[in-house]
């Protein structure tokens, strides 16, 4: 893991802390918006080390600006749960990988899994806020985390890929096109 991948990490980081903080919370669950920063950083940097490296920093930055009730420890918990089944997902379609589309679709699979991981471990340790079922908070939350999460992508992932190829930003490990 080189300097410069570390610093895009924490650029990626950065910007997923300042989207998560910013974000309104609906039923005292807000949009992970993180998350997609975390995918891209996934995507760009499709090292083990990083992806370990981006989950636990980002499951402590998402324990920090959270605003859902003793959510702390679920972030935790959720995040390089979701780093990892994101990354195996990624490496698995090798063919497809990157093109918008399934980078849109990835996204949204990854959101829908985090949010899952998320509020199950919410439910099991602390309990869902107000006693709120866990298909509404999953239907306020995390659908809707799901769809800003892929256009954020769909969006983001041309612009970053087009920037590392013409930089050299990342070492000749990033998968590019």
């Amino acid at each position: 893991m080189n300097t410069k991948n570390i610093v895009i990490l924490a650029l990626l980081a950065g910007i997923g802390v300042v989207l998560h903080t910013v974000m309104p919370s609906f039923l005292g669950i807000k949009p992970d918006m993180m998350l997609a920063m975390m995918f891209l950083g996934i995507i760009l940097i499709p090292e083990i080390k990083s992806v370990l490296l981006l989950a636990v920093v980002t499951g402590v930055l998402s324990a920090l600006t959270t605003t859902f009730p003793m959510g702390q420890i679920p972030n935790i918990i959720d995040k390089p749960i979701t780093a990892l089944v994101f990354f195996g997902l990624f490496l698995a379609l090798k063919k497809y990988r990157n093109s918008v589309v399934s980078v849109g679709i990835l996204t949204a699979v990854g959101t829908l899994i985090s949010g899952t991981i998320f509020l199950g471990a919410a439910n099991f340790l602390v309990g869902l806020p107000g006693n709120t079922p866990f298909t509404a908070l999953f239907v306020v939350g995390v659908l809707p985390a799901a769809a800003l999460n892929t256009v954020t992508m769909v969006i983001l992932y041309p612009i970053a890929q087009s920037i590392v190829k013409r930089t050299k930003l990342t070492s000749p490990s990033v998968i590019q096109k």
